[in-house]
Formats: C-alpha cells, sequence, structure tokens
C-alpha cells in the first residue's frame, strides 16, 4: 500500500475532522449546565430569566455532573481498554487492535454527537444541539457498536476502511435507534438490540461480502500465549464496569435493579462459561478465546431487561443461559459460518454479541407481555410509559396512586401490544443490520478503499505500522520471505518477528 495509503488515509482522516469543527460550530452548543451564563451571576448576559431557569432545576450542577459522570467514565475505560485489549488476541495484530480502535472510537465519538443531533432534535428545527454528558454516554455507545463490527473483520480490513465503514453505520444505527425507540417505543436499557445484536449482524454481513479464502485457517490469525494474556486485560475491564453499561442511563430503582441484575449474570456466566469449555473440549481442559469473550455475554444477555424486575435468581438463569449459548458457539457454530456460509468472524461476535443480543431482546418482548400492575407497581409505567392509561381514561385513584407517572404520555396499551413491539423491534434492528452492513461490504470493496487481499497482507500490523526491529536468528525461510513480499510492497525497511 505504501504511500498511496499514506496520502489517501491521512488526507481523508484531515478532511472528516475538519468538517467536523465547521458541523460543531455551526450546530452545537454547551448544555445550560456548562453554559457560563448560569454559573456566573456577574455575566453581562445573565438576566432574571435566566436566574429564574436555574432556581427551578432541582439539582445543583455540581450534584449533575457528580451524579452522571462516574458511569461516564466506567463506560469510556470500557471502549478504549475494554474493547481494544479484547482484540489483542491475534499474534501479530495488537499495534492496530489497540490504536485502531482509539482512532475510530475518538472520530466516531465525535460524529454520533452530530448525528444523534440530526436523528433525534432535527436540522430544520434552528436550535443548536445541546452537548451534555449524557451525549458523551451516548456517543461511546454508538462507538462501540462499531467496535463490535471492528471484531467481525479483525485483521482483514485497512484503516480507510474502517474509517469508512464507521461513519455509515453510525448513521444507520441511529436511524435504527429512533425508529425502534421512538416510533416503536420499545425499551432497551442496555441497549442489547441497538448496540450488540445490530453491531453483530451488520459486521457479519460486512464480513460476508469481504470474504478472503485467504483467511481461512491462517496462521497470523491465531492467537499466542503473551497475545492472549493481553486480551484478558480487556475481558476483565469490560467485565468490571457492564454494570455501569447496563444501568448508567437509568435512575432510582431502575438503575438499582440493573446493576445488581448485571452483576449477577455476569457472575453465572462466568461460572458456566468455565465449566462449558472443559465439558466440551478433548481433553477437558480450558479454552482461553472462550474466557476471553464468552464470560462477558451475560452482560449482553441481560441488557434489555437489565431494569425490569427479573429477580436475583432470574439473573442468574439469564447469565447461565448467555454463557452456553456463547460457548456453543465458539465450539461449533463460527466455523459453521466460515465453511458453509462464508462468513468469517474474527473475534467471534456472533457467539458475545449476536446471539445473546437476540436472547436479550426476546427476554425483554417477553418481561414485558407478563408485566402486570400488580407485580411491577409504578415501574410498570416508568419502564413502559405507554402502557400508563390514556389521559382520558385517567381515574383520581390512578393519580392518587401513582402520582409520579407521566399521565400524559399513556397510551393504554396491554402486556402483548408492548411485547409485540419489542419483538418487532428485534426484527427491524436485525433487518436494518444486515441489508446495510451488506451494502456498506459492497461500498468497501472499491478499491479506491484500499483492500487487504493477500494473503501475507492479512492480521499483520506490518502492513500499516512501523514495527520495532527485532533479532531475526530463529525465523523460517518462509517467514523471512513473508516479511520480504510486505516490505517490498510497502516501500520500507520494517522488520518484525514472525
Amino acid at each position: 500500500m505504501g504511500s498511496g495509503f499514506r496520502l489517501k488515509f491521512g488526507t481523508v482522516a484531515i478532511i472528516v475532522q475538519t468538517v467536523f469543527i465547521v458541523l460543531f460550530a455551526t450546530l452545537t452548543e454547551y448544555d445550560w449546565r456548562a453554559h457560563p451564563v448560569y454559573s456566573d451571576p456577574n455575566h453581562p448576559s445573565y438576566t432574571n430569566d435566566t436566574n429564574l431557569a436555574f432556581q427551578e432545576d432541582n439539582e445543583s450542577i455540581s450534584h449533575y455532573v457528580g451524579r452522571k459522570y462516574p458511569p461516564f467514565q466506567d463506560v469510556h475505560v470500557m471502549i478504549f481498554i475494554g474493547f481494544g485489549f479484547l482484540m489483542t488476541f491475534l499474534r501479530r495484530y495488537g499495534y492496530s487492535a489497540v490504536s485502531l480502535n482509539m482512532f475510530i472510537s475518538s472520530l466516531l465519538i465525535q460524529w454520533a454527537m452530530l448525528v444523534r443531533g440530526c436523528v433525534y432534535e432535527g436540522i430544520f428545527k434552528g436550535n443548536k444541539f445541546q452537548v451534555r454528558l449524557e451525549e458523551m454516554v451516548t456517543a461511546d455507545f454508538a462507538s462501540a457498536t462499531v467496535l463490535i463490527s471492528f471484531g467481525a473483520v479483525l485483521g482483514r480490513t485497512s484503516p480507510l476502511q474502517l474509517l469508512i465503514m464507521g461513519l455509515i453505520e453510525v448513521i444507520v444505527a441511529q436511524v435504527n435507534g429512533y425508529v425502534c425507540h421512538d416510533v416503536l417505543h420499545a425499551v432497551d436499557v442496555g441497549e442489547s438490540m441497538y448496540i450488540h445484536a445490530f453491531g453483530a449482524y451488520f459486521g457479519l454481513a460486512v464480513s460476508r461480502v469481504l470474504y478472503n479464502k485467504h483467511a481461512q485457517s491462517h496462521h497470523k490469525g491465531e492467537s499466542c500465549y503473551h497475545s492472549d494474556l493481553f486480551s484478558m486485560i480487556g475481558t476483565i475491564f469490560l467485565w468490571m464496569y457492564w454494570p455501569s453499561f447496563n444501568g448508567g442511563g437509568s435512575e432510582g430503582d431502575e438503575q438499582h435493579r440493573a446493576y445488581i441484575n448485571t452483576y449477577l449474570s455476569l457472575c453465572a456466566c462466568t461460572v458456566i462459561t468455565f465449566a462449558i469449555t472443559a465439558l466440551t473440549d478433548k481433553k477437558g481442559k480450558f479454552t482461553m478465546e472462550f474466557i476471553q469473550n464468552a464470560t462477558l455475554a451475560g452482560g449482553v444477555a441481560v441488557g434489555t431487561t437489565a431494569n425490569m424486575p427479573l429477580q436475583p435468581y432470574g439473573a442468574i438463569i439469564m447469565g447461565c443461559v448467555a454463557g452456553l449459548i456463547s460457548c456453543i458457539g465458539y465450539r461449533y457454530i463460527t466455523e459453521f459460518l466460515a465453511e458453509k456460509l462464508k462468513i468469517q468472524d474474527t473475534c467471534g461476535v456472533h457467539n458475545l454479541h449476536g446471539m445473546p443480543g437476540v436472547l436479550a431482546a426476546i427476554a425483554g418482548a417477553v418481561m414485558a407481555a407478563m408485566a402486570t400492575q400488580e407485580d411491577w407497581g409504578v415501574s410498570l409505567y416508568e419502564i413502559f410509559p405507554y402502557r400508563a392509561p390514556k389521559p382520558d381514561d385517567i381515574t383520581n385513584e390512578f393519580q392518587r396512586q401513582f402520582p409520579s407517572v407521566d399521565v400524559e404520555s399513556g397510551k393504554g396499551w396491554s402486556a402483548g401490544k408492548q411485547g409485540g413491539y419489542q419483538a418487532l423491534a428485534l426484527a427491524v434492528t436485525l433487518g436494518i443490520a444486515i441489508v446495510s452492513g451488506l451494502i456498506t461490504g459492497l461500498i468497501l470493496k472499491i478499491p479506491i478503499f484500499d483492500q487487504v487481499n493477500d494473503e501475507e497482507e492479512l492480521f499483520e500490523d506490518m502492513m500499516f505500522w512501523n514495527v520495532p526491529e527485532e533479532e531475526e536468528e530463529g525465523k523460517s525461510e518462509v517467514e523471512l520471505a513473508a516479511r520480504k513480499y510486505i516490505q517490498d510492497k510497502n516501500g520500507t525497511q520494517m522488520t518484525e518477528k514472525l
């Protein structure tokens, strides 16, 4: 790729960032809590109306920041350390796994804020989009969707292809979230449908279009001892902070339940993963790939229902089922997808994010269809606002019993109707993810986007990085020939221990 890659990637990245600057200057401003007018009574623009707006707020700015920032920081660690290090298991792709994860996330966080502002606030209303702490969290969520897709094509795409894929996927994923959440009114507090399932099946669709026969059973597509240890760093960080991912956007008793349910589901999932990996191994030994990934499936599987009253035993059951299906996926289904359907899945995102995400959505639909006022109390109407009676049907007794319910948003939906819309949201998400992923894959196959085709280019950091020189002693003739091929193709003198 050489100088051609350098010029194209560098130029495109600078152009995109420049466009972001213009769009942020034109379309965004601070949320009022970060605005100097509200924090400084001596500011020239401070007026009585400003003071009144500030006084009417029930929460101080300092308390708001102190309450919102810790869960955001947990999610932020998951994005940049958790996802990044989880993908370092490839023996010769560690630089790219961690660093391209950082690049893509930094780029798409900005893009997601702009796209979400256009989708949810509209571009024709004349008002600027408010940048606040909540938008920082949702922007991280948006980047997580793309990072999941990145895992499906890890080692088989160029940085320029990833950049283009991310820009497209953020738009489509946000439109899907708007349709499912704001139109269908499907609830998904941990975004297992809108992030995990969407990201997985979008990535698998892209991978199908970019199928490369050379990637099948490629020796550099495997792990080694130290790369697996680095990958476990990502696993541990994701495992520890996942309760914040599922519960950070909730409040009160819903948040409390989300933390407890996720915590228990992860623990149960880990136990089952260790058990299944030993039971399904011919020698009865543990497999590191299972431990790195399947132990996290409990966090995905409980995402949609995290804030619902699952009861502790229900969360544990969800974790057990998630661990089981994820392990079965890694043991049997990944190979089937690659050999029969030509869908290559480098990180096994189908097993960690895809199937557990579908499980979460199904559990959400079932819980919604079974939810009653007697069992759920006021949480029924807080979680499913459309389950509240229509404004004309509200009685004094209902208002007395549930004074905190927003009676204006009620539609009088039945449990079955809410459950049906939850299921419909899953179908819509899978449909949009797969179709848009196939189209994106076709776009990425355009030669200008630096395709990774040759066998020597796959799963190889030296294609895009200056790699420190190491001793050549002990290298085979085949390994030295592969290194020379990459040097000649790039026009550089880079060496790497193969």
